[in-house]
């Protein structure tokens, strides 16, 4: 994808379209970042997330060295955010709003109208960081099937 993100700027960092071969770098920052869960397999959300119109993911550079991530997509109505990571030693300095704001700035450009995303009740420090960019907690009952057998 050559579409840039010029919109999107943090001193020290280049950010751009993940690449086939950011593959493996992307799922161990995941893992790093404790985002991986032993149902999901992150290769093939990484596949499946670059396959089509409807999704990316952006990534963050510093010194060609990948330092975060967030995978972005839509259903047409709705925008969706998952795998905000970033390195554990660069956090709390700017780059995850950066990524988010890029993510929100993917989704303004497709004329989507609302960004969703899931965060597990537990996780008190990522739910602070949304808080604290804006994001409201809403009520809501989320139901859920696996379809692949897992």
């Amino acid at each position: 994808m050559t579409e840039t993100l010029a919109a999107t700027a943090i001193e020290g960092f280049a950010f751009s379209h993940a690449q086939d071969t950011d593959t493996p770098a992307l799922a161990a920052l995941w893992e790093r970042a404790g985002l991986t869960r032993p149902w999901n397999d992150p290769l093939a959300d990484i596949a499946l997330a670059r396959r089509g119109p409807h999704s990316t993911i952006l990534v963050a550079r510093r010194g060609g060295a990948l330092a975060g991530s967030v995978m972005v997509g839509h259903d047409g109505h709705r925008g969706w955010v998952y795998y905000l990571a970033v390195e554990p030693d660069l956090q709390r300095k700017g780059l995850g709003r950066a990524l988010l704001t890029a993510a929100e700035d993917w989704l303004r450009a497709r004329a989507v109208p609302k960004l969703m995303l899931l965060v597990r009740p537990d996780n008190e420090a990522v739910r602070g960081f949304y808080a604290a960019v804006g994001y409201l907690e809403e009520p809501r009952v989320v139901f859920s099937r696996r379809l692949d057998g897992k």
